[in-house]
């Protein structure tokens, strides 16, 4: 099955950067592409990543508080 990665978003102008404050979904949970995954903080805001695929969340790559740079992967959906 193809699996999409979730990368972190670059959510803001200067971002490059973001910390991961709460999943809301978790690994074997049904996901519909547009529905909120986590919460992320920036230096200035939270804001929700979405999903890119429809499918199944089926690996978090970084935990709740992690900080990951722009670009680098956080969960994998399989379609």
């Amino acid at each position: 099955m193809p699996t999409t990665d979730v990368i972190m978003p670059q959510l803001g102008f200067d971002m490059e950067e973001g910390t991961i404050q709460h999943w809301l979904k978790h690994p074997g949970d049904a996901v519909t592409r547009g529905e909120p995954l986590c919460d992320v903080e920036t230096e200035k805001v939270t804001l929700q990543v979405e999903s890119y695929a429809t499918g199944t969340l089926t690996e978090i790559v970084h935990p709740e508080g992690d900080t990951v740079k722009v670009g680098e992967k956080i969960a994998t959906i399989e379609e």
